[in-house]
């Protein structure tokens, strides 16, 4: 790996910062946003307008969606550029995008399995910041194990479709205008072969959103109920029955869009701030050796996470499959985010959990805390990963499938 930027690479971050600066404010040199302060912003009234308003901003920059093809308004930007193009922007005042499904996983699915009439349709409403999206995969009995889900779609004898079920865990579902989402079209095969993605209106009739409360007082996820939704003959997304391959390709994407932008979750430079201006009974905290044994192993683990990522990154560079580094990147990251929000409330001392989000002491801990345990499951559990590195890197043997070559139908009535 070479960690210098190329002069092509050298050249995309000068234009890049140039253009933030005459667009964006600068944050304070050498302290980058915290995830407890990304996490305090996605509750305020307005930040889904201001996000909008600052995609809006980016399109009309010609930054609006980088690694995109150039004729879907891209700059068909390589993963390395992605990844500055990440690290830049965390260093300015912007707020936080819920544009990242729209973009980093719903509309690369639809370049790549959407009919020309799709992509006309929804990729520029998604560049320009007019229309957000949401992913409706995951549900109460099918969450790990995707390809179990249970949510119909049935011909409606015109067509068209009918969906029937549940969904849940679905990020930005309360705001977003459009969903992809995956549905079972045939019962009769093995289950991943009888699986389906559509285009599902989120203002359709029979479409429900209940946003879900977490431990936060947030509501960024929600669970949605299809009671018999229409979904038209045109809103079928890549070919009737092979809907896990689009997932596949949605769900590649999604570890491709972590691995550029994971840094700025995990960096440990909010965390130092912090400790440089604690204090515990009237001595500086880093006095403490406890503590400073602490910040060095966050620091350790943030330096091992970022070299792994740019190990990634220098794989896809090089037009290589992915590697195991993105579920190791997943680990890693939930593990780190948990501890850098356990070290930065006992820093606040006993009445940190009460911190306001605009305390000078740093309110926003309690919410990098409190999110840091959802983010053992959100993409992908703990678990998942552990299983994926043990059968794929390890040789362990694979976990039992009983139902492998079944129809579903026949699990289904098990």
């Amino acid at each position: 790996m070479d960690f210098n930027d190329s002069p092509a690479e050298a050249a995309f971050r000068t234009e890049l910062r140039t253009w933030l600066d005459a667009h964006a404010t600068r944050r304070p040199e050498g302290v980058p946003e915290g995830l407890g302060a990304v996490i305090s912003q996605e509750g305020d009234a307005d930040h889904v307008e201001r996000s909008k308003a600052w995609q809006a901003t980016l399109a009309e920059g010609g930054w609006g969606a980088i690694t995109w093809p150039r004729e879907f308004g891209g700059r068909d930007a390589t993963a390395m550029e992605a990844y500055i193009f990440a690290d830049e922007l965390r260093r300015y005042d912007v707020p936080p995008s819920v544009f990242t499904i729209t973009l980093g996983m719903v509309g690369p699915t639809l370049i790549m399995h959407g009919t020309p009439e799709q992509r006309a349709r929804y990729l520029p409403r998604m560049v320009d910041g007019s229309e957000v999206w949401c992913q409706l995969w995951s549900e109460p009995g099918a969450g790990s194990d995707l390809a179990g889900l249970s949510t119909r779609a049935e011909a409606d004898g015109a067509g068209g479709w009918r969906l029937t079920g549940q969904k849940v865990w679905t990020s930005g579902a309360h705001y977003a205008r459009w969903g992809l989402i995956l549905a079972r079209t045939n019962p009769d095969v093995p289950k991943h072969a009888g699986l389906s993605c559509f285009i599902v209106d989120m203002a359709a009739p029979g479409v429900t959103v209940r946003p879900l409360r977490q431990m936060t007082g947030q509501s960024h996820f929600n669970e949605v109920f299809f009671d018999d939704a229409p979904v038209p003959a045109t809103h079928l997304v890549g070919p009737l029955d092979q809907g896990w391959r689009v997932a596949m390709t949605t769900l590649m994407n999604e570890r491709y869009t972590a691995g550029t932008s994971s840094m700025g979750v995990v960096s440990p430079a909010p965390l130092l701030d912090l400790a440089r201006r604690a204090t515990r009974n009237g001595r500086p905290a880093s006095a403490d050796a406890v503590l400073r044994q602490e910040l060095a192993r966050v620091w350790v683990e943030a330096r091992l996470f970022e070299l792994t990522m740019y190990r990634s990154l220098t794989r896809a560079a090089r037009d290589q499959d992915p590697g195991p580094e993105g579920s190791i990147m997943k680990l890693s990251a939930t593990g780190l985010a948990t501890h850098i929000g356990e070290i930065g409330l006992s820093l606040l001392g006993a009445g940190g959990t009460l911190a306001a989000p605009d305390a000078p002491e740093g309110g926003d801990w309690p919410m990098a805390r409190l999110f840091a345990a959802g983010f053992r499951v959100a993409g992908g559990t703990d678990e998942i990963q552990k299983t994926i590195l043990g059968e794929r890197v390890l040789g362990l043997p694979p976990e039992p499938q009983v139902d492998k070559g079944k129809p579903f139908r026949a699990q289904a009535s098990q």
